[in-house]
């Protein structure tokens, strides 16, 4: 625990400075869960930055590598839908990912004004390798909870994102 998870209720009302002590003060934010999920976010983003660290690959683009491989034929546009990326936002996805040589954007034999997604073969195997390291990351990120804990963990943050 750190020095700013440890203030009072009365330090956390405080508009002090910090001081060399290194406490800050933090008002109604511990207390609040958009707060602690952001601070959650942080530390998961960057064990997962650190577990793909070589592959220069973003959460956001491995959950786009893996709904292409999963629906493979999947429209840029319902995969935008599908992930909540608007359509600009997601042309430049995968643009990137293209350049990249790991998604082939081909016409789509169902709709000519919309392209079919799929993976090359380097996507393919990237996401081989990719898969159980992020496995193992996401493992150690809930190590300290039960199976129990993690479900119910799951379950909580599945019900939050609806209520959005």
């Amino acid at each position: 625990m750190t020095d700013i998870d440890r203030s009072t209720p009365g330090d956390r009302r405080s508009r002090q400075r910090p001081g060399k002590s290194g406490r800050m003060a933090l008002g109604p934010l511990p207390e609040l869960v958009g707060y602690n999920l952001r601070k959650a976010q942080v530390a998961v983003f960057q064990s997962f930055q650190n577990a793909v660290a070589p592959h220069d690959i973003t959460p956001g683009q491995f959950g786009v590598l893996i709904m292409i491989k999963e629906n493979e034929g999947l429209s840029q546009s319902d995969l935008g839908a599908a992930v909540g990326i608007d359509r600009s936002t997601m042309v430049a996805v995968i643009d990137r990912l293209e350049s990249r040589g790991l998604v082939i954007r081909a016409p789509s034999p169902n709709d000519r004004r919309s392209y079919a997604l799929r993976l090359s073969p380097e996507g393919e195997k990237l996401l081989d390798e990719l898969i159980p390291r992020i496995e193992a990351h996401d493992k150690a990120m809930v190590k300290d909870l039960s199976e129990e804990e993690q479900g119910q963990l799951i379950d909580f943050l599945r019900r939050i994102s609806r209520a959005g």
